[in-house]
């Protein structure tokens, strides 16, 4: 593990939620972690630091029609993600949004420091440039091991949907790690989040398009 492996996005309300009493006391059914892959409940609204950061960077958040696509994880592409979340992962300074801009909470794209959404925004672009599709690398808000908001990215393959976390260098399927998952966005849309917990499930927010199995 990472020197700096204890920094995380402190508070859920950093990241646009808030810890309701159906995530602290869980239903079983909720995700099947004996499954590779997530499962999704239905639209639920983005973190507010995404929306203004898609409003900042539109080119990010493209709403270009998106396809189901998921890479077949061989050595190559496993090593491809590893590399990828180890550099970002040593080369981006942790840091705060307060300390970095002086607000509670900014989206963004790091050039030398950043906090946990930031290092998964860079993951994901420069996947992105390396020819992974955007259906395939998703923004993806949990509560980590100490009950704090942390945001990561899920890179959608074949065996399953794994995790590049700013936390460890080691690329682990989600159902390996110890968080519990609250949204993530929608591999048709990335501007549409989808709640990983039924009770995220907002049925104000519109589809948009989306169909329900993300």
């Amino acid at each position: 593990m990472m020197k700096f492996a204890r920094i995380v996005c402190l508070a859920g309300l950093a990241l646009g939620i808030a810890r309701g009493p159906a995530l602290a006391d869980p239903a079983p059914a909720q995700q099947d972690k004996a499954s590779p892959f997530m499962r999704v409940f239905g639209v639920t609204q983005p973190p507010h630091g995404f929306v203004s950061f898609c409003f900042r960077e539109p080119q990010e958040c493209s709403e270009a029609v998106m396809e189901e696509q998921r890479f077949f994880m061989d050595k190559q592409r496993g090593a491809q993600l590893a590399a990828v979340n180890s550099h970002v992962n040593r080369t981006i300074e942790p840091a705060t949004d307060q300390e970095i801009y002086g607000v509670s909470e900014y989206w963004a794209i790091p050039t030398t420091r950043g906090d946990c959404e930031d290092y998964a925004l860079l993951k994901r672009q420069t996947l992105m440039k390396a020819g992974w599709p955007a259906s395939a690398l998703l923004m993806t808000v949990v509560f980590d091991e100490r009950g704090d908001g942390h945001a990561v990215l899920t890179a959608r393959t074949m065996q399953g949907d794994f995790i590049l976390d700013n936390k460890t260098d080691d690329i682990r399927l989600w159902s390996k790690t110890a968080y519990q998952y609250v949204m993530r966005q929608s591999y048709l849309n990335p501007r549409v989040w989808m709640a990983l917990d039924p009770a995220e499930v907002n049925p104000s927010v519109p589809l948009a398009g989306v169909r329900s199995n993300h």
